[in-house]
């Protein structure tokens, strides 16, 4: 009787998940499913679902148990970006508590009722809703535009530029995702933020490596600094490297790195010799590096420091356009 009631018990549980209200249709008592539970290892996700035993408790799993719960919602915005390998900022970084989990209620009837789970009440087609690890989510063009209408700017663009360029996700390879017709399509339907997320989509460069490049590329932008991005030079010798940004008129380069999106040590040797072929261009007279952590924490230094290159910069080409006309025409 024991292995009859452990293999019923199994056969209830969907995506790692089972729910109490499964188990006690199913026949369950509920004292005795309880201890079951218990004596298994059985975890707790949340009021009324239960991870199996040996599951790790992860993005998925929570979204799977949600879902359950409440079956007509879609996993959407932060959460959907997180399953389909759209990176957002990191909140943690950012000094902000762990984003709830998000879903959409194409019905919009389900009213906010429990803390760590965001329902956003807007109108959602089925065209737009596909399967992702045993979820209902939004597809990739409908979950970035949500995030362009809800915004902020750059958590928005950070998905924008991710969505649409060659990323390394959780140590994988991958290719764009989307394009920006897509997202401009997703964008028609007149929901409240379609107006500003448009004009924000015109922001987006595919060419960015990284959230950190779209961020710091941001923040120059907000300093009415326009330099050229993802540059490629030619190495004295042979060979192309790539600047970030490249203020070409004063010479001025401005690479982001750092453990954070370079992913290990060899990397950032790797990086590092990069760099020095780069200072050996013609085209480049100063070198300005920074971190992740500087570009998302202490963005005004990063800003003096490239103000002051500039007005260098534009100082030596004025001196040396006097010796040698036509110099950095």
């Amino acid at each position: 009787m024991e292995q009859v009631e452990r293999a019923e018990l199994g056969a209830l549980v969907e995506g790692g998940v089972l729910l109490t209200s499964r188990a006690l249709g199913a026949g369950w008592s509920r004292v005795p499913l309880f201890r079951r539970l218990d004596s298994e290892g059985w975890a707790r996700v949340r009021s009324g679902a239960w991870v199996e035993p040996g599951r790790r408790v992860d993005l998925a799993v929570r979204l799977k148990a949600a879902q359950l719960l409440r079956p007509r919602l879609v996993v959407s915005h932060h959460s959907a970006a997180g399953l389909l390998q759209i990176e957002t900022l990191d909140v943690r970084r950012e000094g902000r508590e762990p984003p709830a989990l998000e879903f959409t209620d194409p019905g919009l009837r389900t009213r906010q009722s429990v803390t760590d789970v965001r329902v956003h009440r807007i109108p959602l087609a089925e065209v737009d809703v596909v399967q992702c690890r045993g979820l209902r989510i939004t597809d990739v063009p409908r979950t970035v535009a949500d995030l362009l209408r809800a915004g902020p700017r750059d958590d928005a663009l950070v998905a924008v530029e991710s969505a649409l360029g060659y990323r390394t996700v959780a140590g994988v390879r991958r290719p764009p995702l989307t394009t920006p017709a897509a997202l401009a399509i997703a964008l028609e339907p007149p929901l409240q933020g379609a107006a500003r997320a448009r004009r924000w989509l015109h922001l987006g460069d595919h060419r960015s490596g990284s959230p950190a490049e779209t961020v710091a590329r941001l923040r120059m932008l907000d300093a009415g600094l326009r330099p050229e991005a993802q540059v490629e030079l030619r190495v004295p010798g042979g060979g192309r490297r790539f600047l970030d940004f490249l203020f070409r008129r004063e010479g001025v380069a401005v690479e982001i790195e750092g453990y954070a999106f370079h992913g290990t040590r060899e990397a950032h040797r790797r990086d590092v010799s990069r760099f020095n072929q780069v200072l050996r261009c013609p085209e480049v007279r100063t070198l300005l590096r920074y971190t992740a952590e500087v570009v998302f924490h202490h963005p005004a230094h990063m800003i003096r420091e490239i103000r002051s290159a500039l007005g260098a910069g534009a100082a030596g080409r004025s001196v040396e356009g006097v010796g040698h006309p036509g110099a950095f025409k």
